[in-house]
This record gives structure tokens, C-alpha cells and sequence, in this order.
């Protein structure tokens, strides 16, 4: 499907400079489907947490709660596993679909910190983000040395996560904050320098070049998303309302 990364050989200069265009371009575009379904989270968010009784709605009904939840897995799961097979409409539609069903999670978001700590922690995302995108764009390291142990520090901060939900331990959500807040930068970095992978190893094949670059979209999205999410923990004022 799609392997290795950009490898100029003996191309000419003008080759090669036609060649990291087109890749800017791409990831330029990859950059813009995850920003419009940034956007379309803050907005479904901040139009539902200004309708208490529906927030209210969404946060005290446990099946509502977690027909979302299991919505957004499946959106994801299958974006990741047919993307070879859906078409480029189709994928922009589901990664919209679960931008928007996210808003509607992130509405107790919006209602259970203030702005000031929302702001900050958004400014604070936005930066870390980018220095991580900056480091997986331009780095000659191999990434993907570090999948295993990513895949594996994301797996044990959802396992401590179910564990603290019966537990409550201060100790273990501080821990789980800082592992998250490490993997999550890990993750940034990886899915960027993923990105040069997608644009070159589909080969000029432009349909499925499309195809991953909503998977790249989904990816930094939720990059960016649990990021925010991390450091709002750590930076969050929580309303007293």
C-alpha cells in the first residue's frame, strides 16, 4: 500500500524541489481537514454548553453518553481499516461526522472549566504542538523505532484511566497526566514524519494519497485533542457553578 519515505535518489535539483513542493502542499492540505474539524469540535461545544439543560442531558444519561463514546471508536475504526476502499467523500464525511459527535462530548468540556484555563491550555496546546510537528517534519530520526513503546504507554493510560475510575487516586491521575503528556507529544511527532510516508510511498497514486492524508487529518486531530485534554488537567480552573 505504502512504504518508506521520501527517497530522491538521482533525482535532478528541479526534481527534487518539484518533489517537497507537491509534499508541502499535501501536508499543507492534511494540516487544513485537521483544522476545520478543530473548529467544528470548539463550535458544536460552545453552542451545546450554552443550553445547560442539554448538557445536562448529555452528562447525567449514561447510555446517551456512551452510544457517543462507542460512535466515535467505530467512526474511527473504520476510517482506519477501510480507508483503502472508501471513497475521498466518504472519508471526509465520517472524519466530519466524528469531529461533530466530539463536540458534543466536549460541550461538559466548555461547561466545567473557565475560559481563562481554556484559553491557556489551548495556547499552551498550540504551541507544544507545533514545536513537535516542526521536530517530526525535519528530523532524520526513524519514528517508527518508538511506535511499540508509544502504543504501549497509550494503552497502560487507558487501562490506569478505567483503574482510577473506581480507585480515585490523585497520585494515579497526576501520573497518568504525565504519561500522557509524553506520549501524546511522542505521537505528534511520529504522525507528522507519517505524513512524508503517506505523500511518497503512495507512488503518485492520488486517490489513495487523498485517502491517508484524512487518516493523517484524524491522527494530528486527535494528537492535538488529547494534548489540549493533558494539559487542561494540569492548567484547568474548574467553574465553581
Amino acid at each position: 500500500m505504502y512504504h518508506g519515505e521520501n527517497n530522491y535518489g538521482s533525482q535532478t535539483y528541479e526534481e527534487q524541489y518539484d518533489a517537497i513542493r507537491g509534499m508541502n502542499t499535501y501536508i499543507a492540505k492534511v494540516f487544513g481537514w485537521m483544522f476545520i474539524g478543530l473548529l467544528l469540535t470548539a463550535a458544536v461545544g460552545l453552542y451545546v454548553s450554552g443550553n445547560i439543560n442539554l448538557v445536562v442531558a448529555i452528562a447525567t444519561n449514561p447510555i446517551l453518553l456512551f452510544g457517543l463514546f462507542i460512535a466515535e471508536i467505530v467512526m474511527v475504526v473504520v476510517l482506519s481499516a477501510r480507508i483503502t476502499k472508501l471513497s475521498y467523500g466518504a472519508a471526509i464525511g465520517l472524519f466530519l461526522a466524528y469531529a461533530l459527535i466530539n463536540g458534543l462530548t466536549f460541550s461538559i468540556i466548555f461547561l466545567a472549566y473557565t475560559s481563562g484555563s481554556i484559553a491557556t491550555a489551548f495556547g499552551t496546546t498550540a504551541i507544544t504542538f507545533g514545536i513537535m510537528c516542526v521536530y517530526g517534519y525535519f528530523t532524520r530520526a526513524d519514528l517508527t523505532r518508538f511506535r511499540t513503546l508509544l502504543f504501549m504507554g497509550l494503552i497502560g493510560v487507558l487501562v490506569l484511566s478505567v483503574v482510577n475510575i473506581f480507585l480515585g487516586s490523585s497520585s494515579i491521575d497526576w501520573l497518568i497526566s504525565i504519561v500522557s503528556l509524553f506520549v501524546f507529544l511522542g505521537l505528534t511527532a511520529y504522525d507528522m514524519q507519517r505524513l512524508k510516508a503517506f505523500y511518497f510511498g503512495t507512488e503518485g497514486n492520488s486517490a489513495l494519497r487523498n485517502n491517508l492524508g484524512i487518516i493523517g487529518a484524524l491522527r494530528l486531530y486527535l494528537d492535538f485533542i488529547n494534548l489540549f485534554l493533558t494539559i487542561l488537567r494540569f492548567v484547568g480552573g474548574r467553574n465553581s457553578r
